[in-house]
């Protein structure tokens, strides 16, 4: 079988040959960019220069040799930066000489520790103080469908699917409609305005809506009919409970989504797509939200986050397996892959695969990325697990 071949078996939840195997298809499944160097020198991979697919998150652009080697099974298709944003600013250090500091096109600021950093985290929020719709409106939002987001988008679909026989995910251009308005009105600010301030929180979710449009239709029209996974991503669990109730997501959040990925499936379709699926990326404790999730059009959840609370694996294949992909979830990275034996991460990949693979709709990958303190030997560990129990017989 093609990769693609692989891969559109597990989303018709079919068994193909084997388990497909994605690494580095999206920023929900990458490797960080300590990991990587460390990784590419324990295969004995040449040290060349390593770029990265997401500065924020320091996720390594997995080069070619490796996509080879551990046959990886999915690409990733994402946008280029924003060319024009009045809001972003270069990486600086701050005053204090702690962290190197910058503001993304959004105007979210990030930082990252100087000495010993491995990602950045947000420190600033710029819709932090606003409670009036008119602050909302001058807020500026770089346009979804800004030409400079599109270069070589086609090119690049063309060649996975057609020349590498390889399936690929659609990426966004930012963070998820719920995840965004958190993220620039800041957490505590947001859920209080999801009780107490409903026209302000539902206008800035609607002008995140619109502008999500704007992107997935210039996106969709740009690759055309060879689009199969479009990711989307929106945080909604912690690792014991949910960010807010289920009553709350289905009044405020949930009909944004669905509106967002009818739109992505209908265009899709009508450029040609036989069939599209939304890949959509949760941490935490989601099953709460199964059902409206599989309503709004999802058929794919990402990481699958095993180590949380009601995410176990043979609970969560009983009860989803019918209705969702698991893309991911295929060990542990919050203790078992960083900190475990190669012993340990074995015997991890075989029960979760045991546990998600039958029948189809497995995916494999880590849970969310592969961050800086897992030890290669851990990470091959990983891989020649899934080599010898992830194969269908």
């Amino acid at each position: 079988m093609t990769s693609y071949e692989r891969v559109l078996k597990a989303l018709r939840h079919q068994e193909a040959d084997r388990v497909p195997f994605d690494l580095g298809g999206s920023v929900l499944t990458g490797i960080n960019v300590h990991a990587y160097k460390a990784l590419r020198k324990f295969l004995g991979l040449p040290e060349t220069p390593v770029s990265l697919m997401d500065y924020t998150q320091q996720l390594a652009r997995v080069e070619d040799d490796v996509i080879n080697y551990l046959k990886v099974d999915v690409r990733g298709v994402d946008p280029a930066p924003v060319a024009e944003a009045p809001l972003r600013t270069e990486t600086k250090l701050s005053r204090d000489g702690r962290y190197n500091e910058f503001y993304d096109e959004i105007g979210i600021g990030w930082r990252m520790p100087a000495a010993g950093g491995h990602y950045f985290d947000m420190f600033s929020h710029p819709l932090k103080d606003a409670e009036e719709l008119e602050a909302l409106d001058a807020w500026h939002l770089p346009a979804g469908d800004d030409p400079s987001r599109f270069p070589t988008m086609k090119q690049r679909a063309d060649r996975y699917v057609n020349d590498e026989k390889r399936a690929y995910i659609l990426g966004r251009h930012a963070a998820g409609i719920w995840e965004l308005a958190l993220w620039t009105s800041g957490f505590e600010k947001h859920f209080m305005d999801m009780v107490a301030n409903k026209e302000f929180s539902h206008a800035l979710m609607r002008k995140i809506t619109d502008n999500k449009l704007e992107y997935w239709q210039k996106a969709l029209d740009t690759v055309g009919s060879n689009v199969l996974i479009v990711s989307e991503a929106d945080d909604l669990a912690t690792q014991n409970s949910q960010l807010c109730s289920v009553e709350l997501y289905r009044e405020m959040v949930s009909p944004y989504h669905k509106e967002l990925f009818t739109f992505i499936k209908q265009r899709a379709r009508h450029n040609g797509a036989p069939e599209v699926y939304i890949f959509y990326h949760t941490c935490g404790s989601m099953l709460p939200f199964a059902d409206d999730l599989h309503r709004e059009g999802v058929d794919i959840l990402n990481p699958v986050q095993v180590s949380a609370k009601d995410m176990d694996s043979k609970r969560l294949k009983k009860e989803l397996g019918d209705r969702f992909t698991f893309w991911g979830g295929g060990v542990d990275t919050q203790s078992v892959l960083p900190r475990g034996t190669p012993r340990q991460v074995r015997e991890e990949v075989k029960r979760r695969i045991d546990d998600f693979a039958p029948g189809g709709g497995f995916v494999f990958a880590a849970v969310h990325n592969v961050q800086s303190d897992v030890p290669p030997e851990n990470y091959m560990a990983m891989w020649e697990a899934l080599q010898e129990f992830g194969v269908y017989r």
